[in-house]
């Protein structure tokens, strides 16, 4: 079990060090690595999503969604709530990235490609609503948390994006049971599998913007990745289980919170005035540990499922 979790957290690995030596060569550059995140984003995001509701409809299978997306809200707000609680820091530009990466993990760039591979469709469809409400609540809180302002948040964000739109086309296929032309379904197949080289490629294309070295020399930045990496995701994994959470559904809400820092986290620093130089910090660190941590708790999540 942990030997394949492992292999494909390692394949994951190998395309983010591809971006790696690309952008290190010159073949991947600033341009192409905003291309690719569009892409990625307004592109293969809504195909994930729409491919894994191509199904039966059954009253079951929407029931399990509802689930799984109160379950997202519920271990947002705990990872917030913890947040809130642990990171503290004079410099409120620090205290701001240090809550945010901490709560926002990469669930979709890094986490739907695993949900699909190890757990297959039903997998992706708890995956999907996890990054759906998680889009929800980045564009809200993660929006005000950011930027200390509630004047940034703006509700047209909050309901037109990608992942929304994927799940609106999505629903109706399902509930109506709407058919799908096989060359339609190849096309959105297609389209979907995008969905795992691209983001690796770019934050292969992040981490070689950065110096490692300069994350390991800031001790309040390396807690902020024990708490992503190790602390949280155990956390969830006892509290699901402690309320009677098992099977598929657990294992897909672990592998979305065990993920590392969201490369969101950089952007927003960025265009919110906090401190991108941490945050770059935290995405960098935080990927380099997932080699290690993610296999393991996965694996603990898949053994008490």
């Amino acid at each position: 079990m942990l030997t394949t979790v492992f292999s494909q957290v390692m394949i994951l690995m190998i395309m983010i060090a591809v971006g790696f030596v690309a952008t290190k060569f010159k073949i991947m550059t600033a341009e192409g690595a905003r291309c690719c995140t569009d892409i990625a984003l307004i592109i293969a995001t809504p195909c994930v999503i729409i491919k894994s509701l191509i199904r039966e409809y059954s009253k079951e299978t929407m029931k399990s969604l509802a689930f799984a997306i109160f379950i997202t809200l519920i271990v947002q707000a705990l990872m917030i709530a913890l947040s809130r609680i642990i990171l503290h820091s004079k410099d409120k530009s620090r205290e701001r990235v240090l809550r945010f990466g901490t709560i926002f993990a990469n669930c979709g760039f890094m986490s739907l490609p695993l949900q699909q591979v190890i757990l297959g469709a039903d997998g992706t469809l708890y995956g999907s609503a996890y990054v759906i409400m998680f889009n929800l609540v980045i564009w809200s809180y993660g929006v005000y948390l950011i930027s200390g302002d509630k004047k940034y948040i703006k509700p047209k964000k909050l309901l037109i994006n990608p992942g929304l739109i994927g799940l609106a086309i999505g629903l109706m296929i399902f509930i109506f049971s709407i058919p799908i032309p096989k060359i339609l379904y190849s096309t959105i197949d297609y389209m979907s599998a995008l969905y795992t080289p691209l983001p690796m490629l770019i934050i292969g294309y992040h981490l070689a913007q950065n110096n490692l070295l300069t994350a390991f020399k800031d001790a309040k930045c390396l807690f902020a990745v024990l708490l992503r990496m190790i602390i949280y995701p155990l956390t969830v994994l006892g509290f699901l289980y402690i309320i009677g959470v098992r099977g598929t559904l657990l294992v897909s809400v672990i592998i979305s919170v065990s993920a590392p820092v969201a490369a969101i986290t950089a952007m927003f620093s960025s265009k919110y005035g906090a401190d991108t130089p941490l945050s770059v910090d935290m995405v960098s660190l935080s990927t380099v540990a997932a080699a290690i941590t993610m296999p393991l708790v996965i694996t603990l999540a898949q053994l008490l499922a």
